[in-house]
């Protein structure tokens, strides 16, 4: 029920944003009250948010506020909380209902000048009227931030009201045990933006009980009761604070047992503090805690006469207003004005106190801070904690331990317990954490959660123990993982790791598959990074570590980027959109997913404003063009604290530029995200972003010497050490948001310079397997579709050859691997001889056959391997395998049986996948991609003069491919693309067009919210403009928010991202489709801003011409409205042939054409274009 219904009021709250945003903007008033209030908020360094944005969060808080509130009102109702004849929504039952529209019809009556929204108000203050409920509608509650209309409110009270089919009440929230569980969900799911915003994620009520057991039961053990304290500074819809005041309540009972259950419950709740950012989180948890308090007492209804709980949660930020780090207690009360308006400063302040609690405990999130203001001020109040790019972890921890009890306490230190991200534990902005922060408390227990099934926790854990003073003792217990969640459980409370977990947290010693409990030196716990790995995984490393000559970091001298734009979506290009775009100065761009098996796929490249010698050149005329539309984005980037130009930089340069390392053309790229480890030699004329580094040898280095490291690096052995020494990201969640940890092969790593730099090297070398998997890898790319299709036109002879070749030379890679693998074992003293080939003895091994595949297939565990790699899993060497080859295969069999080490190293989680494309789907792409470049062709855009702009129909085009000889290997390649024979050449272009144009109008591109963004681009550049004429600084000019999925519909959003760049190759016009031809209307998007506006005027001319309706014509000439302003700003120069000012004369033909229609011209925006419907084509070419 708890998901139907928060399903349900999901529209609800989306409605009351429209509606209240709608009442906002036709109160000027109001409006500019709120523009002041989001001015005071950027001034305060609340935020960073553009107003769009600062808005819409207000609206949602408001919008939930409203629907939550509604929530408490009927549990009430429908449960006699205040009474068995109380009803004023709706309540369950027919005769409550009756009530409810009696006691509306009184309020009416009484108050003829008030309507839905007063009545409703009125029902909510009811709660102010009673002790227990007053906090939940106090001044700070968030449906106060704003008022939805008469409309909006009637939303709230039809739902309630609502019957089903046979005339009963829909919604009932009786409960006769009256839990509140229920409000979790909805705490986690009501709004979508919320959840995004604030990473929203329930705590599973066995990892509270969990961690509750941990710290409150030992502090409780050695403190009084009476005084003592306990806080969530992050209690999101508090399950910890419920669970610890139930404990609380059984603790005074057994301690004071003269006392009544109300005055027992009342003591309890003094205990009980939490904060959260998220003033509807805080609604939730005080209602719970309210219901949860009545229990307690031992009543039933929430009387008059039901004593105040003394619980105290409220909202706000407390990484913003709890103490910092070292030396910053909380921040004074003459900071007010930063305070925003769902928060209580005094009692904040008074509240997140340092050194105030028994016991602290949470669930923190774990993403990064968005906001650039509340970024840079954590940044600083918990420095030097926060490094980087830092996770919420890090100020959390510190604000953890701050808020507990110190050593100087008559109470003693508090207790600390957490459940957070295991992210600091291996990236780069844990160090100061580990080495710096943790050394100074007294950290009792670590215990690996990341292979734990945790319904909602889809990133691995990790669960902290310890106490606000300097360590204690000389250990520290860590219960370390072995191995993840074979399945799924039937309840994520019995799975087999967390029970492993919880019966043997304190079996010092014990071992399972799942789990080691250890001691663990404090050294260790110094030391970044961690390694929380147990079982046989130590011992490979301290092999691995005593037969190592040297480090990698010996060898090299840098290794990171070539480059970082700091704005990646105002230069990144697919590649070969040149032609489309006009844009000549590119060069290929590498990212981490194009790095494979030896091979670098190029599909991006990136804006360059340097040339061949890296230095910095003058902008080209398109390039200005495609520039100056973001020119505020990118002049307020920020990199240490300072914008391109602070930096001595141009606006639009990268903001980050390596230029000797570009200049170097050798060096060894790797995926900085990736399953396995992925490294590959590059020759230099590319550049590398943060997704794939480069390795940078010493300039002595020799190409031997870049072949020795690329073999190793390559290795199993070296894919076992990165996966040790990096951070786990996870793979993928289940239907319950829980991380699986099924296929650890399918784990993705973070793979970092600073982690490389330490990589153990072993003496030995393996130059010339590094060589020959290089070789052959460059000989591959040669033979893949993409590459083939570039210099040949394709023919299926020509890709019948390709794939023989492709999978001959691939199946020579995989059995060099194994080669590779098995020498590498050998140099680290993991196996006592060496059983691998000479370089090139060995004959291509097809996928599905390595050794440690077949012990795989015998086993009959891992068939999803086989299933993901498209291979066919066999249980014996193949009969090809013959010789010299067919032996070492048996002896390596024989070895993964029988040594543990190498039989952990020879699993999928370190030998390579060879992970592919079904060739089929290569070739789809390569023909599709090679077909659409061709029909860009300008001579299909263009008249016979090739100066004026043509827009044609899919059938149009059809009849160009079917009769222009120079088109005949274009209707032949398409014959080839389409997966179904004897289809039309229209049929064939409808289905090669979809998804690939971007419609004209910015309404059919942009949802409700986008077009609000859109608007604030447009003010921004208009602001541009004065800027330039000098009539404004570039400080008043105001920044535009980046758009999300959400603004924008899904094919516009896959060509366009975040800043609404162009990258399509075609334009759409729907709505203007012809009576004898109903395929769509397309234009070329290679068009600048002028001659796409000459497209729209001939098309409006030649719907004119055919009697379209005036609506249709409108928003044709709304289109050329949106063009205008750049034309009037690129092209109003008189032409040098007609010595006409193009902007000029667009403009009269857009006041010319609106008149002969009748269409106001400031009107003209209100004529959206309508979406073209979808028509079936008709049987033709």
């Amino acid at each position: 029920m708890s998901q139907q219904l928060t399903r349900a009021l999901q529209p609800i709250v989306n409605t009351l944003v429209d509606d209240m945003r709608e009442r906002l903007h036709n109160n000027s008033e109001r409006l500019t009250h709120w523009r002041k209030s989001h001015q005071d908020a950027e001034k305060a360094e609340r935020t960073a948010s553009s107003y769009s944005e600062w808005e819409n969060e207000q609206l949602q808080q408001a919008a939930v506020g409203w629907v939550l509130t509604s929530v408490f009102i009927r549990f009430i109702e429908d449960n006699s909380l205040f009474g068995e004849s109380w009803a004023m929504l709706s309540g369950h039952s027919d005769e409550a209902r009756r009530r409810a529209r009696d006691h509306e019809d009184q309020f009416y009556a009484a108050n003829p000048d008030q309507s839905y929204r007063g009545y409703l108000q009125h029902v909510y203050s009811q709660l102010g009227q009673v002790d227990a409920t007053r906090a939940l509608v106090d001044d700070y509650a968030g449906y106060r931030i704003m008022e939805p209309s008469e409309r909006g409110a009637r939303e709230i009270i039809d739902f309630w009201r609502a019957v089903d089919s046979d005339g009963k009440i829909l919604w009932s929230l009786k409960d006769n045990a009256l839990s509140t569980r229920f409000l979790g969900d909805m705490y986690q799911d009501l709004s979508e933006y919320a959840r995004k915003r604030y990473a929203l994620l329930q705590t599973p009520g066995f990892v509270e009980e969990f961690i509750l057991e941990r710290t409150l039961t030992p502090a409780l053990e050695e403190r009084p009761l009476e005084g003592f304290t306990l806080i969530d500074p992050t209690c999101g819809s508090g399950h910890f604070l419920l669970g610890a005041f139930e404990v609380l309540v059984d603790r005074w009972e057994k301690e004071a047992p003269g006392l009544d259950a109300r005055e027992r419950a009342v003591q309890a709740s003094k205990a009980i503090h939490g904060v959260d950012i998220n003033p509807f989180a805080v609604a939730i948890s005080r209602f719970r805690l309210i219901v949860s308090f009545m229990k307690a007492s031992g009543e039933q209804w929430l009387s008059r006469d039901l004593p105040k709980p003394d619980f105290t949660v409220i909202s706000g930020d407390s990484l913003y207003w709890g103490p910092g780090s070292a030396g910053l207690d909380a921040i004074p009360l003459n900071m007010s004005k930063r305070a925003v308006g769902t928060e209580d400063l005094r009692t904040l302040i008074d509240v997140l106190a340092p050194a105030r609690y028994d016991v602290v405990i949470g669930n923190p999130p774990y993403i990064t801070v968005k906001d650039k203001a509340l970024n840079a001020f954590y940044r600083e109040r918990y420095s030097p904690y926060c490094k980087r790019t830092y996770a919420m972890t890090a100020p959390s921890m510190v604000m953890f331990f701050a808020l507990a009890r110190d050593k100087y306490s008559s109470r003693g230190p508090g207790w600390v317990g957490q459940i957070t991200s295991n992210s600091f534990e291996k990236r780069e902005f844990g160090a100061p954490l580990i080495e710096k922060f943790l050394p100074t408390v007294d950290l009792r227990e670590v215990i690996d959660s990341s292979g734990a099934y945790v319904p909602g926790h889809g990133t691995p854990t990790v669960i902290l123990v310890g106490r606000n003073a300097p360590p204690s003792k000389t250990k520290v217990r860590g219960i370390l993982g072995i191995q993840g969640e074979p399945g799924i459980p039937k309840h994520a409370e019995d799975g087999l790791v967390w029970r492993s977990i919880v019966e043997h947290v304190d079996d010092l010693g014990f071992e399972n598959d799942f789990i080691s409990v250890r001691e663990m030196d404090r050294d260790f716990i110094g030391s970044h990074p961690w390694n929380l790995q147990g079982g046989a995984a130590p011992e490979i490393s301290n092999t691995i570590e005593r037969h190592a000559g040297s480090l990698l970091q010996t060898l090299s001298t840098e290794i990171g980027r070539t480059t970082h734009t700091g704005m990646d979506p105002a230069y990144f290009m697919p590649i070969a959109r040149e032609q489309t775009h006009g844009l000549t100065h590119l060069v290929p761009l590498i990212t981490g997913d194009t790095v494979r098996d030896f091979c670098i796929s190029i599909r991006t490249a990136t804006l360059f404003p340097y040339d061949k010698e890296a230095e910095r050149r003058t902008l080209s005329r398109p390039e200005e063009r495609h520039f100056w539309p973001l020119r505020k984005v990118l002049s307020t980037r920020q990199d240490f604290g300072e914008t391109p130009e602070e930096r001595g930089l141009r606006w639009f340069d990268h903001s980050m530029f390596f230029p000797s390392r570009y200049r170097r053309p050798l060096g060894i790229t790797f995926a900085f995200v990736a399953t396995h480890n992925h490294f590959v030699l590059d020759r230099g004329g590319k550049v590398f972003n943060r997704s794939a580094p480069v390795i940078k040898l010493r300039k002595e280095a020799t190409e031997d010497d870049h072949f020795a490291l690329l073999g190793v690096l390559n290795s199993s052995v070296a894919c076992f050490w990165l996966r040790q020494n990096s951070h786990n990201k996870g793979s993928t969640t289940d239907s319950k948001g829980a991380r699986t940890t099924l296929r650890p092969w399918e784990n993705f790593y973070e793979f970092t310079g600073t982690t490389l730099k330490e990589f153990p090297l072993p003496e030995g070398a393996v130059s010339e397997r590094g060589r020959q998997l290089d070789t052959l890898a460059t000989e591959l790319a040669t033979w893949d579709p993409t590459n083939l299709v570039a210099k040949h036109t394709p023919t299926p002879e020509l890709l019948d050859q390709a794939q023989a070749e492709y999978t001959r030379i691939r199946e020579l890679m995989i059995a060099e691997q194994e080669e590779l693998d098995w020498s590498v074992y050998y140099l680290y003293g993991l196996t006592e001889t060496d059983l691998s080939l000479p370089v090139g003895a060995v004959t291509g091994l097809p996928l599905g056959a390595r050794p440690f595949e077949i012990t795989l297939a015998r086993s009959g565990r891992e068939t999803a391997w086989f299933d993901r790699h498209h291979s066919t899993p066999v249980v014996e060497i193949p009969k090809e395998i013959i010789g010299a080859q067919r032996e070492t295969y048996q002896k390596r069999l024989a070895l993964i049986s029988n040594d543990r080490l190498i039989k952990l190293l020879e699993a999928p989680e370190y030998k390579r996948r060879w992970s592919d494309d079904l060739w089929e789907d290569k070739v789809k792409e390569a023909l599709e991609s090679w077909l659409l470049t061709r029909l860009e062709s300008q001579i299909l855009w263009f008249d016979d003069s090739g100066k004026m702009p043509i827009t044609r129909t899919i059938r149009e085009l059809a009849g160009v491919i079917e009769t222009d000889q120079a088109f005949a290997e274009v209707l032949d390649v398409l014959q080839m693309w389409s997966t179904k024979r004897n289809r039309s050449t229209v049929d064939m272009l409808v289905e090669l067009f979809k998804g690939q144009a971007v419609p004209f109008h910015k309404e059919l591109r942009y949802k409700k919210p986008g077009l609000r963004k859109r608007a604030e681009w447009e003010e921004t550049w208009a602001a541009q403009r004065r800027e330039d004429a000098g009539e404004i600084s570039p400080e008043e000019v105001p920044v535009p928010p980046n758009y999300t999925t959400a603004d924008m519909y899904p094919a516009v959003w896959k060509h366009r991202g975040k800043l609404d760049v162009p990258k399509e190759r075609f334009i759409s016009y729907p709505g203007t489709l012809r009576a004898d031809d109903p395929t769509e209307v397309l234009g070329w998007a290679g068009w600048n801003h002028l001659q796409q506006g000459l497209a729209l005027v001939g098309l409006t001319r030649e719907r004119l011409d055919a009697d379209a309706e005036p609506s249709e014509i409108a928003g044709l000439l709304s289109g050329m409205n949106e063009q205008l302003p750049w034309i009037m700003m690129w092209h109003n120069d008189p032409d040098p042939e007609l010595g006409l000012r193009f902007g000029d004369y667009l403009k009269g033909q857009v006041t010319e054409v609106a008149n002969q229609i009748g269409v106001p011209v400031e009107d003209l925006d209100n004529y959206a274009p309508q979406p073209t419907r979808k028509t079936r084509t008709k049987k033709g070419r």
